[in-house]
């Protein structure tokens, strides 16, 4: 069972797999704070200021005994309060939009750099043949 896993585990797809995982990761992590520190906050100042990831409406009750402002979206949501982060939700779609851009021009630039296919030497296929024939002899008969 073991050599099967070790040969499992060592083809090539799996192998690109498992580094396309990490490298993904990374990549993540550094259009999280390209979003979370530049993107978001510039957006803020062009409209005066807004701080997206802190807009929230509260659900539940706040617990009793929790003594940090009402305004602190990751403080509530650290003491269990149920809370609506819409903020949060539109700093993670800027997240995915410029992921998806970036993966966007990323295949558009693999695309060109790749050589055109190669175009068929062979022939038309067997089912156009025929059918040409087909045409040309209908084409005698009426002619």
């Amino acid at each position: 069972m073991f050599k099967e896993f070790k040969v499992f585990i060592m083809r090539g797809n799996v192998m690109d797999l498992a580094i396309a995982v990490i490298i993904g990761a990374a990549f993540g992590k550094i259009v999280t704070s390209l979003t979370d520190d530049i993107i978001m906050p510039l957006i803020g100042k062009i409209f005066g200021g807004l701080d997206f990831s802190g807009y929230f409406v509260i659900l539940g009750s706040v617990p009793a005994d929790y003594k940090g402002s009402l305004t602190d979206y990751a403080a509530l949501k650290k003491a269990g309060v149920a809370l609506l982060g819409y903020g949060e939700f539109v700093t993670q779609a800027v997240n995915f939009a410029i992921i998806a851009f970036i993966i966007f021009l990323m295949v558009r630039a693999v695309n060109r750099m790749m050589p055109p296919a190669p175009e068929e030497a062979a022939g038309d296929p067997a089912d156009v043949v025929l059918l040409r024939e087909i045409r040309d002899e209908l084409r005698a008969k009426k002619g």
